[in-house]
C-alpha cells in the first residue's frame, strides 16, 4: 500500500511540473508558411514523393535543404542529414538473355528493343517449337512442353485477359514458356509478379523474324504448331532500390537534459505515380511534412532545454520502412534516451471536425498534458489512450518510448489522385501546429514522462480506420492493403488486416492478387473499381498467386468502415 501511495504521489508530481512548465513556447508556424510548404512538396517535379523514385529524391533533398536553412544539425549517416535504407529491389534484363531462332548462326533479337524478359520470369533457358493460341485460346491446341506465343489484348477489348492471366493459363495448359506479343514493349520492372513459367514480351517485328523460317508471320498464323522452334535465355539481374530518411537536431539548451530526446516526426513520402497518374498526397503527408518543419523553424529559435530530433520518414507508404529502419538502429539519440515522440500524419483537413490525437496513455501524465495544451485553440480533441496503429509511431512505442499521435481525420481524397493542395485547411493546421508547439515544449522542458504500454488499438488499428490503402470509405471492403513498392500489374498485398473478409479467405501478406468477380486486375485502382461496385455481403470469385502459383478462392465482401 505504501508503495501504492508513493507512485501515484510521483505521478500526481510528474503531472504537476509538466503543465506548469515556466516557459512560454515558441511562436507556433503561420499558415502562410504551412501553405508555401505544401504547395512545394505537392508541386509537379515532386512526382508524388514515391519512395525510391526520382520525385522522393527531390523531396528528401528539399527538406535536407529546409533543416540546413533553419540552422539545424545532420542527424543522418556519416554527417548528412540523410539516413539511408532499402525499400526493395529493381529487376532488369541480365547479360544472359537471349531470344532466338533455334538453328545455327541464328540472330538473336535485341534485348530491349524486339524483345524483353518479364521481371517475373522464372529464370532458366529453354528450347522448343512455337505453338499460336491467339489472345489466349489453348482449346484443341496441345503446348506441353512447347513455347506458347499469344496476342496481348488490344485496349479497350471486352472481358480483356491481364498478362498475368495469359501466364497462369500457359503454365496450366502445359507450356514451358510464354510469348507474349506486344506492340510496345513493357519494362522488366513492370512485369515483376512472379509466375512460375519463363516468359517474355515480344514486338511483332521481333515475332515475325521468329517466325520468318518458315516463310509466316504473325498476321497469318492460324492457331496451332507454327513450325518454328526458338531458343529462350531468361537471366535476371537485380539490385537494391534506396530511399532516405531526413533527420535534423536541434541540440538542448540544458547540459543535463541535452542527453535526452524528444522525435517530432512525419512521412514526407506518398504513392508516386500509377501509369499516367499523379498521387501529389498534400494532405497524406505533405501536411504532417510541412507541420514539422514549421515546428523545427518555431523551435530553433527558442532552444528548450531537451534535444529535438526533427524526422521526415520515407517508406511509410510501403509498411513503416523508414521508422522500421530508424528504430532498429537509432541516431543520434539512442532509444533508450528518447523521452517520448511526436508524430503527425494527415493533419490538413481539419475542416471543423475532431482532432484524433492518440497515444495519451502511453506515458504518464500525457492525457492531462494534451488537454491542457489544447486550451483556447479552438480544437475539438478526440483523445486515444493506444500507442499502435499503421504509422511511424507505433514503432517507437514498440520500443518502449512514449508517443502521441495527430490526425485531422478520412475523407474520400485518400490515396487519390484527388489528393490536392487546394483542399488543404491550413488555419486548421496552423491551430494543431499551435498545439503541437505547446505539448512539445512542454515534454521538452518537463519531467522526463513514464512510458506505458497503453491500451490495444483494437481490431483496426488508428491508421487504418482511415480506409485501407487500396479501398475508401463506404461499400464493399475486403481489409487488404497494397504494397506500393510492387509498381508491377496485379495487387500485390502489402498487409492483410484481422478479422477481415480477406483474412477469412486466407489471403497473405505478399500475395498477388490477379481477378475479382469478372475483371483483370492490373493495380490497385482496378481493384477499388472492382470495390465500388460491389456490395456488402456479396460473395465473389478471387485469383490469386503464392509464390509463382496461382490460387482461387471465394470471398464474402464485408462493409467498409
Amino acid at each position: 500500500m505504501t508503495r501504492l501511495r508513493r507512485a501515484s504521489g510521483l505521478t500526481a508530481a510528474l503531472l504537476a511540473l509538466l503543465l506548469t512548465t515556466a516557459a512560454a513556447p515558441p511562436a507556433p508556424p503561420s499558415a502562410a508558411e504551412l501553405r508555401a510548404q505544401v504547395l512545394t512538396l505537392t508541386a509537379p517535379e515532386m512526382e508524388g514523393r514515391g519512395s525510391g523514385t526520382p520525385g522522393g529524391e527531390r523531396a528528401a533533398r528539399y527538406i535536407a535543404a529546409e533543416l540546413a536553412r533553419i540552422g539545424l544539425q545532420p542527424g543522418g549517416d556519416a554527417g548528412s542529414f540523410f539516413e539511408e535504407f532499402s525499400v526493395g529491389e529493381t529487376t532488369r534484363a541480365g547479360a544472359g538473355s537471349r531470344l532466338a531462332p533455334a538453328r545455327p548462326s541464328a540472330q538473336a533479337l535485341a534485348v530491349g528493343q524486339a524483345w524483353t524478359p518479364h521481371g517475373g520470369s522464372t529464370p532458366g533457358r529453354v528450347s522448343g517449337e512455337l505453338v499460336f493460341v491467339g489472345h489466349d485460346d489453348y482449346a484443341g491446341v496441345d503446348v506441353r512442353g512447347r513455347i506458347a506465343l499469344a496476342l496481348v489484348e488490344e485496349p479497350g477489348a471486352a472481358a480483356r485477359t491481364s498478362r498475368l492471366e495469359k501466364l497462369i493459363a500457359a503454365r496450366r495448359a502445359g507450356a514451358q514458356a510464354l510469348l507474349i506479343v506486344e506492340d510496345t514493349l513493357p519494362t522488366v520492372a513492370a512485369t515483376g509478379a512472379p509466375v512460375a513459367l519463363l516468359s517474355a514480351s515480344v514486338t511483332r517485328a521481333g515475332a515475325d523474324a521468329l517466325l520468318a523460317a518458315g516463310g509466316k508471320t504473325v498476321g497469318g498464323l492460324a492457331r496451332g504448331a507454327t513450325g518454328a522452334r526458338v531458343d529462350l535465355d531468361v537471366d535476371l539481374a537485380r539490385a537494391p532500390i534506396r530511399a532516405v530518411n531526413v533527420i535534423g537536431v536541434l541540440p538542448g539548451a540544458d547540459p543535463a537534459l541535452a542527453r535526452e530526446a524528444v522525435v517530432i516526426g512525419a512521412h514526407y513520402d506518398h504513392l508516386g505515380r500509377e501509369g499516367g497518374a499523379v498521387y501529389p498526397g498534400a494532405d497524406d503527408n505533405a501536411s504532417g511534412t510541412a507541420l514539422v518543419l514549421g515546428l523545427a523553424r518555431s523551435f530553433a529559435a527558442a532552444r528548450p532545454p531537451r534535444t529535438l530530433v526533427f524526422i521526415l520518414f520515407a517508406g511509410e507508404e510501403l509498411g513503416l520502412l523508414g521508422s522500421s529502419h530508424h528504430v532498429g538502429q537509432p541516431s543520434p539519440v539512442p532509444i533508450e534516451r528518447t523521452v517520448a515522440m511526436l508524430n503527425f500524419d494527415m493533419v490538413g483537413r481539419l475542416d471543423g471536425r475532431s482532432l484524433l490525437v492518440g497515444g495519451v496513455e502511453t506515458g504518464a501524465g500525457f492525457r492531462a498534458l494534451v488537454e491542457a495544451a489544447g486550451q483556447g485553440l479552438g480544437l475539438d480533441l478526440d483523445l486515444r489512450g493506444a500507442g499502435g496503429g499503421a504509422s511511424d509511431h507505433s514503432r517507437f512505442h514498440a520500443a518502449g518510448v512514449p508517443v502521441l499521435f495527430f490526425h485531422s481525420g478520412t475523407h474520400a481524397d485518400y490515396h487519390q489522385p484527388s489528393d490536392t493542395a487546394e483542399k488543404i485547411d491550413v488555419a486548421g493546421m496552423a491551430r494543431i501546429a499551435d498545439l503541437g508547439t505547446r505539448v512539445a515544449n512542454r515534454i521538452a522542458e518537463g519531467p522526463r514522462p513514464v512510458f506505458a504500454q497503453g491500451p490495444s488499438s483494437g481490431r483496426r488499428s488508428m491508421r487504418a480506420e482511415r480506409a485501407a490503402p487500396a479501398e475508401r470509405p463506404g461499400g464493399a471492403f475486403l481489409g487488404v492493403a497494397a504494397d506500393g513498392r510492387a509498381g508491377w500489374d496485379g495487387v500485390r498485398l502489402g498487409s492483410v488486416i484481422p478479422g477481415s473478409a480477406a483474412e477469412k479467405a486466407g489471403l497473405r501478406a505478399g500475395d498477388v492478387l490477379v481477378r475479382l468477380a469478372d475483371a483483370g486486375l492490373n493495380g490497385f485502382a482496378d481493384l477499388r473499381a472492382q470495390l465500388d461496385r460491389r456490395q456488402p455481403g456479396e460473395t465473389v470469385r478471387l485469383v490469386y498467386l503464392r509464390e509463382g502459383l496461382d490460387h482461387a478462392t471465394s470471398v464474402t465482401l464485408d462493409a467498409r468502415p
